[in-house]
């Protein structure tokens, strides 16, 4: 093996390149805002006055770099609901809420346990909200009524299942990540129990001001779990709630550097594979959770100066030190929560001996050897078999270690604009899918306009066009109501003044058709917008898109092949030299658009295989195959030449050829037109 002090340098430099600030936009946060969209549409369960106010937490909403090995497992909500309400014990109602809160709300106060951080909730006040100046006025309650555990509210009703607080939805079958759904009360002040934390001496200037007073500022929630040694007992087990301080640590995380941020990740991949957080006999609860890691960062980066994480960066020397501190801790049984002083993060009942004892024998060289085979070789992995054998056969060696992590390294930065690509492909399926499966409302149309626009602005644009879309589908089956028109208003704003007076005749004369032309063309020309402010990120590369795709789509609905052949046939000599085609994803706000050849294909696909709703290859298809199929349509309805046939016929060849098997509705869509397009040729006399 190479020097010690080289590995562990190289390993840190090798770190350091390939982990990358998080894209912009990131997967992952356009999948956790719109799970958040989807449970905004839903009421919570007993509660149907009720809206649900979503946050996403955990690693999605911490980190902000994008590491090459997976850092988020799963995406994690917290939701509370719109007539709830947590105050500390003693304070007096509040007379003005957020516009978030319902206008009657149930205040509950904030009531210690005999467990630091565990609390119940009895029910204190009623607050109803003034008409004639929006202030709340307060109705005491002194019932003895306290707030019972209630599980997360519904979503499919399929693969659900409770842990803890959260409600787990399952979502591999469909090549998503899984949704851990926590329901709490929301308080808006910060909690005495923590009351010392914003004033505590620090040495070191770390959380800064400005930060305390974004985190104290934030307030915190209350999660129904009680506390392990109580979760039997008859009472203490339904009513003892837990303090969550999930946005607190979301503020203080971001505020890390990337070197910080890049530890706590190692530290997570560490323990995860070394089976830290698990439990040795599954009888017994485990030792140590993620949580353990997070509260060890949260000290290191109070407790050490700026130069400990600034000079002469070492990542592997950083992370013994962290580790063999959490030895310690495990030694004494003692982890000290963050922010609540006298709470203790581990139960003294178990033993942690062992495990304390694992930590404390790491040092610089077993770790180093540790990335190397758990994380580096990893990395390899998402080379050909050949190239990682080729790379990794031999690091005997510094120079040879360096010479395979630089490749990886150089890999590493090749892709960085496949990988936008491939997020802005992945998003649009996610947003079109889950608004073509679960229901619109205002509420859940604000939170989709909100987080899209927060991630990328160009998100809200489309998510526009599908609402449009999805509202035109809708009103050609039930008819047009008032529920279409406070979405339309909600999601267009200013911007809809050139259909209220189609809407307002629809509401008098019954006459839908009218506005069900306009929303198509009105979603065309949003999704024509979208593509030329996307297109220009990729222009040039590998991954081109075409922006006149729906145009050319709409022009053939229309009867306007002429228009429509001009633009498919720029658009097929636009992209058929592209390495990656973008594709349309074939969901029923754009199967309207389509011609019945392309909706015949698509059932067939799902009547052979009806897991093709799922899988993003099945339900796609590409900007090349659409522009084929649209340029072959036109040139058949407008009898164009042999000549000109044939050279369509070879650019079919070269797209079948390209297509990998996998993608069906391509497949099957170009088969199609080349043997309309045989059966011409089949009708000349030679």
């Amino acid at each position: 093996m190479a020097d010690e002090c080289d590995v562990s340098e190289i390993i840190t430099k090798f770190l350091l390149n390939t982990c990358r600030l998080r894209p912009c936009p990131s997967e992952h946060r356009v999948e956790a805002a719109v799970q958040c969209a989807v449970r905004a549409a839903v009421h919570p369960r007993n509660d149907k006055e009720a809206d649900t106010i979503p946050l996403i937490t955990g690693s999605v909403a911490e980190f902000y770099i994008e590491p090459m090995l997976p850092h988020v497992g799963d995406i994690d909500i917290m939701f509370h609901c719109s007539t709830q309400l947590a105050i500390p014990r003693g304070h007096p109602p509040p007379t003005q809420l957020p516009a978030e809160f319902h206008n009657n709300v149930k205040v509950y106060e904030i009531v210690d346990s005999h467990l630091p951080g565990y609390v119940y909730l009895p029910l204190r006040y009623l607050l109803s909200e003034r008409t004639d100046d929006g202030q709340y006025e307060y109705t005491e309650y002194d019932s003895g009524r306290y707030l019972t555990h209630r599980s997360a509210m519904d979503d499919d009703g399929k693969n659900q299942n409770i842990h803890g607080p959260a409600i787990f939805a399952d979502n591999s079958h469909r090549s998503r990540l899984s949704v851990d759904g926590v329901l709490c009360v929301r308080c808006l002040s910060w909690p005495p129990q923590a009351a010392d934390w914003p004033t505590r001496h620090r040495n070191y200037g770390w959380p800064d001001s400005a930060t305390l007073d974004h985190v104290v500022s934030n307030g915190c929630d209350v999660v129904g779990v009680a506390h392990r040694q109580c979760r039997q007992h008859e009472s203490m087990g339904k009513l003892q709630h837990r303090l969550s301080f999930s946005r607190a640590e979301i503020v203080l995380i971001n505020s890390w550097t990337p070197v910080q941020q890049i530890t706590y990740h190692l530290l997570r991949v560490y323990v995860k594979t070394e089976r830290l957080t698990e439990s040795a006999d599954d009888s017994e609860p485990a030792i140590m959770s993620n949580y353990n890691i997070k509260t060890l960062m949260l000290w290191a980066c109070e407790q050490k100066p700026r130069s400990w994480w600034t000079e002469n960066v070492n990542l592997v020397r950083i992370c013994v030190e962290l580790l063999n501190t959490l030895s310690v801790w495990l030694t004494d049984t003692r982890c000290p929560h963050y922010f609540i002083n006298s709470c203790n993060l581990l139960d003294r009942s178990l033993n942690a001996e062992s495990m304390a004892r694992k930590l404390m024998s790491v040092n610089e060289e077993r770790l180093s050897a540790w990335f190397i085979c758990h994380y580096v070789e990893q990395c390899a992995q998402l080379f050909p078999s050949y190239v990682t054998q080729l790379l990794f056969g031999d690091m005997s060696t510094s120079v040879k270690l360096q010479k395979a992590v630089s490749e990886i390294v150089r890999w590493r930065l090749n892709t960085s604009l496949f990988d936008l690509w491939h997020t802005f492909g992945s998003a649009e399926t996610l947003i079109v899918a889950h608004v073509s499966r679960f229901s619109l409302t205002v509420h859940s149309c604000v939170y989709w306009m909100n987080d899209l626009t927060k991630i990328d602005k160009r998100f809200s644009i489309y998510f526009s066009s599908i609402v449009l879309l999805h509202v035109a589908r809708k009103i050609s089956r039930n008819g047009f109501n008032d529920k279409w028109m406070d979405i339309l208003v909600k999601v267009l704003g200013h911007n809809f003044s050139q259909c209220y007076s189609v809407l307002s005749r629809c509401e008098t004369e019954l006459n839908t058709s009218e506005l069900f032309e306009l929303l198509q063309k009105s979603a065309v020309e949003h999704l024509t917008t979208y593509r030329q402010l996307v297109a220009p990120d990729f222009f040039g590369s590998a991954s081109t898109i075409a922006t006149t795709d729906f145009e050319a789509l709409y022009a053939y609905k229309r009867g306007d092949y002429q228009r429509c052949l001009q633009l498919s046939t720029q658009n097929v000599h636009t992209l058929l030299d592209a390495r990656c085609w973008h594709g349309i994803p074939v969901y029923p706000e754009f199967i309207q658009l389509m011609d019945d050849d392309i909706v015949s294909l698509r059932a067939l696909t799902l009547i052979v295989n009806p897991e093709c709703r799922d899988r993003s290859h099945f339900v796609r298809i590409t900007q090349v195959t659409l522009s084929l199929y649209l340029m072959t349509q036109c040139q058949l309805k407008l009898h164009h030449s042999v000549a000109s046939l044939a050279q369509t016929l070879a650019y079919i060849e070269v797209a079948q050829e390209r297509h990998p098997l996998r993608c069906t509705l391509d497949q099957l869509t170009l088969k199609l037109i080349a043997r309309k397009v045989f059966a011409v040729f089949g009708t000349i006399s030679l």
